[in-house]
């Protein structure tokens, strides 16, 4: 750690405000663009980058920094954006879990008879699901059917296509997201119907 950043350090431990403008002055930018490699999204970077930075500011009294600070912002950056993107993955996971059963005809939504709507909307979400997944890319659309209909493990998927096992997750991520921007206004509106 050279001079200049025990300075800011000790500066911040102060609360002197001109080290928290110090922090975006002379890193937000590098910040943003390591932020944005990760997420693809340059709103989200700045927010995050925004969050760690502020975050730093709040607890500048307890803060124990033994590199260099820009060093030390960057592994909160990037510690961030994983967390992140494991959260969005888990997410998704779980939410297009529920949403494929409805292609099973043996499990799917309990719906009344007395909710003609739901009963409607059920049976336009089922076509969405099948349009949505047959419009992915040729790989992603047969990685994903093996994953998700014919419960193959992401290594059993890699084997039978000759392909790495993160193309494999690469492939889910992206029929998982399609899926997602695809169907979310359904999902929402038989939610609304059959609770």
């Amino acid at each position: 750690m050279n001079h200049s950043d025990k300075e800011i350090i000790t500066q911040l431990k102060r609360g002197e405000e001109k080290a928290y403008r110090y922090l975006f002055d002379a890193h937000y930018p590098l910040l943003c663009r390591i932020a944005a490699e990760f997420l693809k999204d340059d709103f989200l970077a700045e927010t995050i980058v925004g969050d760690v930075i502020f975050h730093l500011w709040e607890k500048r009294d307890t803060i124990e920094i033994h590199i260099s600070i820009r060093a030390y912002l960057v592994r909160a950056v990037r510690n961030r954006c994983i967390n992140y993107l494991q959260q969005e993955y888990v997410r998704k996971e779980t939410s297009l879990s529920s949403v494929a059963g409805l292609l099973d005809s043996d499990t799917g939504f309990a719906v009344s008879d007395s909710y003609p709507p739901a009963m409607l909307l059920e049976k336009e979400l089922e076509e969405k699901i099948s349009e949505s997944i047959e419009s992915l890319p040729e790989e992603c659309r047969a990685v994903f059917k093996m994953s998700r209909f014919e419960d193959m493990t992401y290594q059993e998927i890699a084997e039978k296509r000759a392909i790495s096992v993160n193309t494999v997750k690469y492939h889910i991520k992206n029929a998982l997201a399609k899926l997602s921007a695809d169907l979310g206004k359904y999902l929402t509106l038989l939610l609304i119907f059959i609770t």
